[in-house]
This record gives C-alpha cells, sequence and structure tokens, in this order.
C-alpha cells in the first residue's frame, strides 16, 4: 500500500466508472483548485448526541483545530455544546471568558458559513448521506460517523460528491487506527497463519422495523428536521431522548433510523475484514440466507478469493487459517500457530510481529488517533486512513449483509458494477424511499 495514499487520476477514474457515471476532469495538478487549510482549522459540528459530543471534546483540547458552530435538532443539546466549547476556550483566554460558538438547528445554516472548514456528522445514519453530500458541496472536508451510509446507493453518491469537489473524508470506522487490529491485518496479509478459508465476525443481529407508540412532544425539538428523509412518525423519547444522552439512544434498532448491529459494530469489525483481505475497493460476491427465516446470526458471504466470513453472535473477530488462528477485539488479541497460544498481546509496534512477518512483508497505513489522522490527512490533502471509498465498501457489506436476513434470500453481487447478478436481488434493496422535500441527488 502507498504510504502517503495520495489521491491519483487513475483512482479517481477507476471510482466514476464504477458508479456507472460521467468522468469527471480532474485539473492538471492535484487539488489545483484548493490550497490546504490554515494551521487551525475551523470546524462545525452536526449531531451533538452521545457520539458527536465526544468527538467535540476529543477536538477542544487540540490546538490544530477550533470549533466555530454546532448544529443539533435539540435545542437543549444545542446550549449544553455551547456552553462546553466557550468554557473550555474560555480557560486559554486572559480574560478567562470566551464567545465564539454558534448554534443551529438546520444543518444547511451552519454549512452556509465560508468560515468553516470541515464538519463532523455523528447524526443517526439516516441523514448521513444527505448531510454528506450538501457538505462536500459546500466545500467543506468532512469526519462522518460509521457507518457511512443507510444504503449502497447513498454511499456511491456520497463518493462522488466528495471525489468531485476534491474534499478529505474520513470514516469514524476508527479500529483502522488501533494497532491490535492492524497487527491482525498484517498478519493474516502476510501468510503468517496461512490460507485463511473462514472468519467468524461477532456483532448484534440486524435491525426492525420501527413500532414504538406516540409520547408527547416537548418544546425545543425539532422533530420534523430529526425525521427528515425518513417516514413521518409520532415523537418517541427511545428515538431522540431530550438533552445529552448518557448512553447510546437506540435509534440504530430500528430499520428507518439504522442498521442494527449489522450495521454498528458490522461497520467496525465487517470493516476490518475487508482490511485484511485487501478489499478497501471491493467485497464479497455472494451472499447466503441463515438456516432459519427468522435468524438473527447465520448469514454468511464469500469473496472472489475464496475466502468466507460468518456473522455470528458475541463481539470480536476470528481468523481462521490452515497454520494458526487470530482473536482480536478492542484492547483483547491472540495469536495461535498450530495448536500454541504465541501471543495474547500485540500491537503494529510489538517486536514478535516484526519477527514473524516476512522480508518485504506488506505493511499497512498506520495511524494512532482516527481524528489526528484526519487532521493530518487535510493539512497535507492525502487521503486519510479510513477514506470514503473505504467506508462505503465496508457499509455496503452490512447493508447487503441486512437485505439477506430482511428477505431470507441468498444473492449474488458483482463488487466492480455494484449490482446484483444472476437473477438475484432486487434493485430496490440498493436504495429507499425519501420523505419529500428531501431526495438523494
Amino acid at each position: 500500500m502507498n504510504s502517503t495514499r495520495s489521491f491519483n487520476r487513475r483512482h479517481f477514474i477507476k471510482a466514476a466508472a464504477i458508479a456507472g457515471a460521467a468522468p469527471f476532469i480532474l485539473p492538471s495538478r492535484l487539488w489545483a483548485a484548493d490550497s490546504a487549510p490554515s494551521k487551525q482549522i475551523t470546524l462545525g459540528f452536526i449531531g451533538i448526541g452521545k457520539q458527536g459530543n465526544g468527538l467535540m471534546h476529543a477536538c477542544l483540547p487540540r490546538k490544530d483545530v477550533r470549533v466555530l458552530a454546532v448544529s443539533d435538532v435539540d435545542g437543549t443539546r444545542l446550549e449544553l455544546a455551547k456552553k462546553a466549547v466557550e468554557s473550555a476556550y474560555a480557560k486559554n483566554t486572559d480574560a478567562g471568558a470566551y464567545k465564539g460558538c454558534d448554534t443551529y438547528q438546520d444543518f444547511r445554516d451552519l454549512l452556509a458559513r465560508k468560515d468553516i472548514d470541515a464538519v463532523v456528522i455523528a447524526t443517526p445514519d439516516h441523514w448521513h448521506a444527505l448531510v454528506g453530500i450538501a457538505a462536500a458541496r459546500a466545500g467543506k472536508d468532512i469526519y462522518c460517523e460509521k457507518p457511512m451510509a443507510h444504503t449502497v446507493l447513498e454511499g456511491r453518491a456520497m463518493v462522488q460528491a466528495v471525489r468531485a469537489n476534491n474534499r478529505i473524508f474520513q470514516v469514524g470506522s476508527m479500529q483502522r487506527s488501533m494497532g491490535e487490529f492492524r497487527a491482525a491485518c498484517e498478519l493474516v496479509r502476510n501468510g503468517v497463519i496461512g490460507t485463511v478459508a473462514h472468519t467468524e465476525v461477532s456483532v448484534s443481529g440486524p435491525p426492525i422495523p420501527c413500532n414504538l407508540p406516540e409520547e408527547p412532544a416537548e418544546p425545543g425539538l425539532n422533530w420534523d428536521l430529526w425525521l427528515g428523509p425518513a417516514p413521518m412518525r409520532p415523537y418517541n423519547s427511545i428515538l431522540s431522548p431530550r438533552g445529552m444522552p448518557k448512553g447510546y439512544p437506540e435509534w440504530r434498532h430500528y430499520r428507518e433510523y439504522g442498521g442494527g448491529g449489522v450495521c454498528d459494530w458490522g461497520a467496525h469489525h465487517f470493516d476490518i475484514v475487508q482490511w485484511a483481505f485487501g478489499y478497501d475497493e471491493g467485497g464479497p460476491v455472494e451472499f447466503y440466507p441463515a438456516d432459519t427465516a427468522d435468524a438473527q446470526f447465520g448469514v454468511h458471504w464469500r469473496y472472489a478469493s475464496g475466502q468466507e466470513v460468518t456473522h455470528k453472535k458475541g463481539n470480536g473477530i476470528t481468523f481462521f487459517g490452515d497454520k494458526g488462528k487470530i482473536m482480536v477485539n478492542r484492547g483483547k488479541f491472540q495469536l495461535w500457530l498450530g495448536d500454541q497460544l504465541k501471543s495474547d498481546v500485540m500491537d503494529d509496534y510489538s517486536p514478535l510481529l516484526k519477527e514473524l512477518l516476512p522480508p518485504n512483508a506488506v505493511r499497512l497505513y498506520r495511524s494512532t488517533n482516527h481524528i489526528s489522522d484526519w487532521v493530518k490527512a487535510m493539512q497535507a490533502r492525502k487521503l486519510p486512513c479510513c477514506d470514503v471509498e473505504t467506508g462505503h465498501r465496508s457499509a455496503t457489506v452490512c447493508n447487503l449483509v441486512n437485505q439477506v436476513y430482511f428477505n431470507q434470500k441468498g444473492i449474488k453481487w458483482n463488487p466492480q458494477t455494484e449490482q446484483f447478478v444472476d437473477g438475484t436481488g432486487d434493485a430496490a434493496w440498493l436504495t429507499r424511499e425519501y420523505r419529500a422535500p428531501w431526495k438523494l441527488a
């Protein structure tokens, strides 16, 4: 892998061709229309719930970025976020006071700000594509939470918008910035555990249709804008608890807004499998249904190179090779060679990793902090560790796995054309209906 990950003409035209779109014309000089951002990059945050608030607080101590604005449909969250930003920056002023964070309920007002270089998108999943595309067209660089897209066609549209507008886009699949996962992928890539014929990925199951009862709406929440392109339905606090939630809201369990555990943790663990097998610009070719119609686990899929992956209950990844196996999760790692436990602690700085890798080994992109990697990519105008194409490909696996659960049918898939083949699947599974006036365009 090219460690600079610079964006080139071949990569761009290939992406356009895959999308079936008319090719874009690049300027003669790479990123010719853009200059690198100033040393301090100005940020806006769109979606200030549990995850967005965490990302914002991770950015506040940094000297290379400055938070200028926040956007959320919940007015209470807006005021809490504004207070947090201004309190953090006030500590570094002589007067001990700071007023410089604006609030917007409508994300489009934030995107209209010419003085904001980049945005962080941490909305519910059903909003990712429309906000991300609008941000790219507004000339903003983007950090977007995972799963990147709610449907396959949304993901491809996001790639096109980012490429057409020369934007830097980091997907929040931050396990690519964790050493234990990178080490596992390098060991698999370099054949240390032999040929990997089967992998088990353990995450929670698919989502269900939303069936929540109506609750009284409270002042200060723009419920219509929370729903956006999703079907109209009455307010329920499970979908959007007021104020700053202590835990992660459960909208992700409902098909209209999220993809269940398959898209939530799958966007992390399925992504690592894609990385380990070298499919950042590809994906599986066939998906098989579970044994029973109401199953929550058991869907499996196959890559053209022969590897098969099974969705299991639990949390973690196990690669089974003919010379050993690797079990990896956050902060957890086990490498078995034959029947011997070779190591239960490893990351990409481990001397044992270097010892096990062959000469001229394939080494993968190294990032140790996902936000730092994004900031460096913006400054250098180079692709980050989890670029928009990568995020789209991993989200595609998640979304197709869910479609197999929803429809209880196997599918054959062409990852180059991004279409179903051999009479399987339905093109309607690749998109969704959008409530007017919202649309994917």
